[in-house]
């Protein structure tokens, strides 16, 4: 079974147990709640088009491990190729959903806990990368869907994890047996953790030696027996929760604060266990690989916003509004600025010692820069093309009311020859995709802080070089 089919991915989900949360209620079946359907929806759709022709030749790739096809969402970066065939299946993916479908964090994950393993048994002698490649073949041949456990809940952000007051604000190893580990502490934002099978967790930061419990990376299933994943609230809830009102309403998004209550972890499972001087370098390979796939999610909304512009000027009747066309030529220069910077960071890659392609870092970071500040501007060019009625457009109860609906249509009519009830959905899809919090705060803070992407753009650029140009053309000597 390397290839699921979306149904086999809903029953994979009904046949688990998970401890989940919703608006302080216990939830049993996360695939149909209101707040949680339309995310898994979504990931769905990534097994769906893996059956498709047109999608298949982007969402299947062969892995050498298991010697049969498997999804590109559980294989290791071989090759350039690979790099940019995953930028442009997110962007193909992203077009046809419209949010977050949270396979590429379990993607990324996978792969700089691969090249870290490697490094890590290279200097202590572990086995880990041996218990990496094992998990890596059940987790393809099984296509399970993996969600990425990075994001430290981190207390009081002025000190280190050893350093705060309640040693649980970074998840921490807290007892060590013949058997296993066990871990307490707490993720945030987690992007679909509920729409998982497992979870591969990885460390925050960069660790010290007093740190040394905190340097922990391992798997785990989703609903293993300790976890516990409270529903994080978002905006328009309202409008999931009615069932109507969305102009995109199969698909959403969630982001789970996911509990970690004195969890077990088998050593098989354990993949850095107190080796801190790593546990920076595999949190920044994430970041890094993250945001490049930022570059290919967000541009392919970035598509859905561009069109939904341009389809909404013309519901409204200005086409050809000279004004409208800046805007979208800004709207299309910031979004191809972003995927053009991915795809670039692809062909700039480099093969690391274990065999995975190292995504070039400030190239990746470039884009994501680029997505936290400009891409803000798309969205409020989308807002201006629109109009008001984006904000406080009646309800399509209203429309379907037997006493006020034909006035309702009369007065919500725009251009000629224009359905009202497609200018409607048009103006609810652009409210999603302009007010929902939880992906306009991805474009900021997803794979990390934009403090973290300028670090990470500073420490990777060389200045020497650049500097030696600039003498040069100077007429300054170097010193010898």
């Amino acid at each position: 079974m390397a290839l699921k089919t979306a149904e086999q991915y809903y029953d994979s989900l009904r046949q688990m147990t998970p401890t989940a949360y919703i608006l302080g209620e216990k939830v049993a079946d996360i695939t149909s709640h209101p707040l949680t359907k339309g995310q898994i929806a979504a990931v769905a759709q990534t097994f769906a088009l893996a059956h498709d022709h047109e999608g298949r030749e982007l969402l299947v790739t062969h892995s050498d491990l298991v010697g049969e096809e498997v999804s590109r969402f559980v294989a290791l970066y071989g090759s350039i190729d690979d790099l940019l065939t995953k930028v442009r299946m997110l962007k193909f993916l992203s077009q046809r959903t419209g949010t977050c479908y949270m396979r590429c964090t379990g993607l990324d994950a996978l792969n700089a806990v691969g090249v870290v393993t490697y490094d890590i048994d290279a200097k202590h002698g572990t086995n880990y990368r041996e218990r990496f490649l094992e998990y890596l073949k059940y987790v393809q041949r099984n296509d399970l869907v993996v969600w990425s456990g990075v994001t430290d809940v981190k207390g009081d952000r002025s000190l280190r994890p050893s350093a705060q007051p309640d040693p649980d604000m970074y998840l921490r190893i807290v007892d060590r047996n013949d058997d296993g580990i066990i871990v307490r502490g707490a993720k945030a934002h987690q992007s679909g953790s509920l729409c998982a099978n497992e979870g591969l967790i990885l460390p925050s930061r960069e660790m010290r030696e007093n740190d040394k419990d905190y340097a922990v990376a391992f798997s785990t299933p989703a609903d293993a027996e300790g976890i516990i994943h409270v529903y994080g609230r978002g905006t328009l809830e309202a409008r999931e929760m009615e069932g109507v009102d969305l102009g995109n309403v199969d698909f959403g998004k969630f982001c789970p604060m996911v509990i970690f209550d004195n969890v077990f972890v088998p050593w098989e499972r354990v993949f850095m266990c107190g080796e801190h001087e790593f546990a920076g370098a595999m949190v920044r390979l994430f970041g890094s690989y993250h945001r490049h796939s930022h570059g290919g999610c967000k541009c392919g909304v970035g598509d859905v916003l561009i069109g939904a512009a341009a389809a909404v000027a013309e519901y409204n009747g200005v086409p050809d509004a000279s004004h409208i066309n800046a805007k979208l030529v800004d709207m299309i220069k910031t979004v191809q600025t972003m995927y053009g910077c991915c795809l670039a960071a692809s062909i700039e890659a480099k093969e690391s010692d274990s065999g995975i392609y190292l995504v070039d870092s400030v190239l990746a970071n470039t884009s994501k820069l680029y997505e936290g500040k400009e891409y803000h501007e798309v969205i409020r060019l989308l807002v201006d093309i629109a109009g008001g009625l984006v904000a406080d457009m009646p309800s399509e109860k209203d429309l379907r009311n037997p006493d006020i609906g034909p006035l309702v249509k009369k007065y919500l009519k725009g251009a000629e020859g224009v359905p009202v009830e497609d200018r409607m959905r048009m103006f609810r899809l652009i409210e999603k995709l302009a007010f929902e919090t939880r992906d306009i705060v991805s474009n900021i803070h997803g794979g990390g802080s934009p403090e973290a992407h300028r670090m990470t753009l500073l420490r990777d650029t060389d200045l020497e070089p650049k500097k030696k140009l600039a003498r040069k053309l100077a007429g300054i000597k170097e010193n010898k």
